[in-house]
């Protein structure tokens, strides 16, 4: 338990204390003065004339750690969910034969998902060429995420296998990569509430093997949804000075889809996008929350002047 005004627990203690002492003072020249009178100590003096005096300062000790402003951290449940957006950003990305382009077609169905999750969904950002990179990691402050988006920015070849190996190491917290050829894949832990939704038009030009990371993912319990952004028919995208033919690779991202237990969906198709939420696999997780505890505390030390107000009338007749 920790205190925003620490000074005022000492007011408490400090207080509690003089009126601990005051009262036994008070007691103890009253028993003398019942005393001298001569009569029965055990008729005046019963022990539960104590107790209306004893919730009085109880009552005040509660209600001067009240204004101390105590607060605890406490672990409370929380059910969530981990998606991490994959964007194709390289060049063919800017094809224009989804209007106004792939990219940005991509950009805007995102943001409408973000902006559709709760709270309890955590969203990462990954970019992905010939490279990736963790834009933004999963966290449930969805703004950061649609800025992350915000800032996609085309170039590059496509490599869905470095998409998916970032996307990894974004949920899991390690560098994640393919194993060497004989080698047994390093233990990534198993993470079913995590689903990697992939933004693309499936055109691989650099490696590693998207299949065999789709696969690890799959090991470690991580479905991937593939979204294909563009027409089959395809068009021609200026890269270099040079016209370069491009179309959607919907079986690549099927395979990749397939591998994992996810699905494929065109962009085209309007519910997409639901149906990727849905396929969300909540967790109940714990996490630490600071609460304070000046309420309670206040409640308590009145609740205790009550009793101890009833307790002295039912003793006494009186309040005084």
């Amino acid at each position: 338990m920790s205190f925003l005004f620490p000074a005022a627990v000492v007011v408490a203690l400090v207080a509690t204390t003089a009126l601990v002492a005051g009262y036994l003072w008070l007691d103890t020249a009253r028993a003398t003065a019942v005393a001298s009178t001569g009569l029965a100590e055990a008729a005046v003096n019963g022990r539960r004339r104590h107790v209306p005096y004893l919730l009085f300062i109880v009552a005040v000790a509660f209600l001067l750690l009240a204004l101390a402003r105590p607060q605890a951290t406490v672990a409370t449940p929380r059910v969530s969910g981990t998606v991490v957006l994959a964007f194709d950003v390289s060049n063919s990305m800017t094809a224009d034969d989804v209007e106004p382009s792939r990219l940005e077609a991509a950009r805007t169905a995102a943001v409408e998902f973000v902006d559709a999750q709760p709270e309890s969904v955590d969203i990462g950002v990954v970019a992905f060429a010939d490279g990736a990179l963790t834009m933004k990691a999963p966290s449930p402050d969805h703004s950061e995420a649609i800025a992350a988006i915000g800032r996609l920015a085309p170039g590059g070849g496509t490599s869905l296998g470095q998409a998916i190996l970032a996307s990894l190491s974004t949920i899991t917290g390690q560098t994640v990569t393919l194993p060497d050829e004989g080698d047994e894949p390093s233990d990534l832990g198993y993470w079913s509430s995590a689903t990697i939704v992939m933004f693309s038009d499936g055109e691989e030009t650099e490696p590693p093997d998207a299949t065999a990371a789709a696969a690890l993912a799959a090991t470690a319990g991580v479905h991937i949804d593939t979204v294909g952004v563009g027409t089959p028919g395809g068009t021609t995208v200026d890269v270099d000075g040079y016209r370069v033919v491009t179309a959607l690779d919907e079986e690549s991202l099927t395979a990749v889809a397939d591998a994992t237990g996810g699905s494929y969906h065109p962009l085209a198709d309007s519910s997409v996008l639901g149906s990727v939420a849905d396929s969300i696999d909540l967790r109940l997780t714990l996490e630490d929350e600071e609460l304070e505890l000046t309420a309670m505390l206040a409640a308590i030390g009145l609740l205790l002047l009550v009793a101890g107000s009833v307790a002295l009338v039912m003793r006494t007749g009186r309040l005084v």
